[in-house]
């Protein structure tokens, strides 16, 4: 079970380095609203372990979910990792972050947390579609990508890419391909998100303008559908579908019916005889 944690990081596309906008979707918190973005780290896990839900496993993974939970210097990484790891019961750590920042000193410390705990590193691609990149303001190309994937791979720390569905002028076409190149990677785990609108973004804006409408639940389904019949079999399925927050949620109005989402993919893989990676073939990058 994993213990999700705001570790206070920014990210280059909001600070300036690169943009001050973020990703068109992308909240002011990150994809952090349920969490408690004034505590300390530590103070954080003590909550999770004082709470109802401490309850419900035996064994822990320290998650530091939104922003870019490896965009600081190389000592406030250390402090803020170790100060999550603060209970017999935590096992892992995974960080969410973006490709472009990672380098072989961020990953070198991040293999020092292997001796004693799993690590594992989340890394949005989100698309290979170049330009929907440049459009939802990705600010990072494939190849960067590529290049953090093979130096997680390296240093034998388990990658998990997130994918979305329903971007802005995205085609089925855009999906087969982003598959494809994930297959292409030595990827150990895979998170796929519908695309929804909340407030207080670009995406918003442009949904309000009539420059965006999202996908139906039929439409997302029948990606789903595509995306694990042809994805490695060896690959870890993380979550098929985004959470957007009830308070904030624009559009779909689907999205907030997560069962409708499980039980609609169930029937369909069992109506067409699908499962994971039937249409799977092997090629590689390297």
């Amino acid at each position: 079970m994993k213990i999700c944690i705001d570790g206070h990081f920014t990210c280059p596309n909001r600070d300036g380095s690169l943009s001050t906008n973020g990703c068109i979707f992308c909240s002011e918190c990150g994809s952090g609203e349920h969490l408690n973005p004034f505590k300390d780290i530590s103070a954080q896990v003590e909550d999770f372990f004082k709470s109802p839900r401490s309850n419900r496993a035996n064994k822990f993974i320290v998650y530091f979910q939104n922003f870019s939970n490896t965009y600081d210097s190389l000592e406030n990484l250390r402090k803020k990792y170790d100060s999550s790891l603060i209970n017999e019961k935590i096992i892992g750590l995974s960080v969410a972050t973006r490709p472009d920042c990672i380098n072989e000193e961020i990953v070198k410390l991040l293999h020092s947390y292997t001796k004693k705990y799993y690590v594992s590193v989340e890394l949005g691609l989100q698309t290979a579609n170049e330009k929907i990149g440049e459009s939802i303001n990705r600010k990072y190309t494939n190849a960067q990508f590529t290049n953090a994937v093979k130096l997680l791979n390296k240093y034998n720390i388990d990658v998990i890419a997130h994918i979305m569905v329903g971007l802005p002028n995205e085609t089925f076409e855009d999906i087969q391909d982003t598959v494809n190149f994930i297959n292409q990677h030595h990827i150990q785990g895979l998170k796929i998100h519908n695309t929804y609108v909340i407030k207080n973004t670009v995406l918003a804006d442009m949904y309000a303008n009539g420059l965006y409408e999202p996908i139906s639940l039929e439409y997302y389904l029948d990606c789903l559908a595509y995306i694990l019949s042809h994805i490695s079999p060896d690959m870890v399925i993380h979550r098929i579908s985004g959470d957007a927050p009830k308070d904030l949620l624009i559009a779909p109005k689907w999205d907030l019916h997560k069962k409708w989402i499980l039980n609609g993919l169930d029937k369909k893989l069992k109506d067409e005889n699908l499962y994971q990676g039937i249409f799977y073939f092997i090629s590689s990058l390297y």
